[in-house]
């Protein structure tokens, strides 16, 4: 038994947030029913490299899932969605603000038909305030939430992670927000709520202390390269075979350590770099020292050398290093399911891990509709009442 077995989500959303966020509920068991438009389905089918014409993305992301193919701009399309809602726990939606308004299926319409119903609403800016009805993805929302300025070496343009962080975190919180609505309906007696999240506030909500520091003193942190801004040393050192280093020495005591493996007692008794502060504050001097060191080192002795001295080390891995790493394999972080092309893929673990009712992958991505004809037989429509639908194009 998995811990949210029993729960039903219907998942309207597309592409990333909303769907991360369904996923992440689908690996703990509960059943996700992702609603897809007739014809193409989710873009993200077809996003990125494709196996038989399907994206691999898609095995991933829509594990455990189940899909029904409904035309949501027709009204016998909105109308098998209220009955989908009717008795559901959950509907996750990355729609544009307004959108469900006018198909008849906002909040408040909901609420009523479905009082417990939980209600995850995730777009660009929120559902209000002046921006809200304006479009925006990942990358939006990192900009626009702060995170993206920060990104990138001193005077070059900003540059983004190499995945649409502003969506999965967004997917993340969201599932989160689900969880917690879940256990004030359940545990607390309550009835159902909806959840109005942006993302851009999911990125917003990673920037540790750079609001707090902007209000205090009126600094404006500035992007620093591979360096952590005010804490130190921790960055990326070359190496003398062309590799970088991950150090992160920024620990009062994993600084001694540190400076004494690379021969600099001096810095390592100097009582001004004791503690964090003093060390910020000549940063740059102490990058130089472990540069000066790495550089003359190949990455594998830099590594045995940092582990010999308790100071966390990485080499900085692509994929195809990860892939091959000894360590994934014992934590089972990566995983072989069934690909929807046949045979299996390799994907991302499920975490967290709990250790009574962990999550599992309990089936493939689905075809777009292949779950439809059981779902609208659950629902009550017999054979003829579906054909009906599916040659008006409603369903498919």
């Amino acid at each position: 038994m998995q811990i949210l077995d029993g729960i039903k989500v219907i998942e309207l959303g597309q592409l990333i947030a909303g769907p991360f966020a369904g996923k992440t509920l689908a690996d703990f068991g509960a059943r996700v029913i992702k609603v897809e438009p007739p014809g193409a389905g989710d873009p993200l089918r077809k996003w990125r490299k494709l196996k038989d014409g399907t994206s691999v993305w898609w095995d991933a992301q829509s594990r455990n899932k189940e899909s029904v193919a409904i035309d949501l701009r027709q009204p016998e399309g909105q109308a098998l969605v209220r009955e989908l809602l009717s008795d559901a726990d959950v509907l996750i939606e990355n729609f544009r603000p307004g959108t469900l308004e006018r198909w008849g299926l906002g909040w408040d319409a909901l609420h009523a038909l479905n009082p417990r119903l939980v209600m995850l609403r995730l777009s660009g800016f929120g559902q209000t305030g002046p921006r809200a009805r304006e479009p925006g993805f990942a990358a939006v929302g990192e900009a626009f939430g702060g995170l993206r300025h920060l990104n990138g070496e001193p005077g070059r343009p900003p540059v983004r992670a190499g995945v649409s962080l502003g969506d999965t975190v967004a997917g993340l919180h969201g599932a989160m927000g689900v969880l917690l609505a879940l256990y004030q309906r359940d545990a607390r007696g309550g009835q159902g709520q909806m959840i109005d999240l942006a993302l851009y506030e999911a990125m917003f909500n990673l920037t540790e202390s750079l609001l707090p520091e902007y209000d205090a003193f009126g600094d404006v942190r500035e992007p620093a390269g591979g360096a952590l801004p005010g804490i130190a040393p921790s960055n990326a050192y070359p190496c003398a075979d062309g590799r970088f280093v991950l150090i992160a020495g920024n620990g009062d005591s994993i600084f001694r350590r540190l400076m004494t493996a690379i021969g600099r007692a001096d810095l390592a008794d100097d009582a001004r770099l004791t503690h964090n502060d003093g060390r910020a504050a000549r940063a740059l001097e102490l990058d130089a020292a472990i540069g000066d060191w790495t550089v003359q080192r190949s990455l594998e002795k830099v590594l045995a050398a940092m582990d010999r001295a308790e100071v966390p080390a990485s080499r900085i891995y692509t994929i195809a290093d990860l892939a091959a790493d000894p360590h994934f394999a014992a934590r089972g972080s990566i995983e072989r399911i069934p690909a929807l092309a046949g045979g299996t893929i390799a994907v991302p673990g499920i975490v967290p891990r709990l250790s009574a009712t962990p999550g599992a992958v309990r089936q493939r991505a689905p075809r777009l509709g292949e779950h439809s004809d059981a779902v609208l037989r659950e629902l009550g429509h017999d054979e003829a009442s579906i054909a009906a639908l599916r040659v008006k194009g409603s369903v498919a």
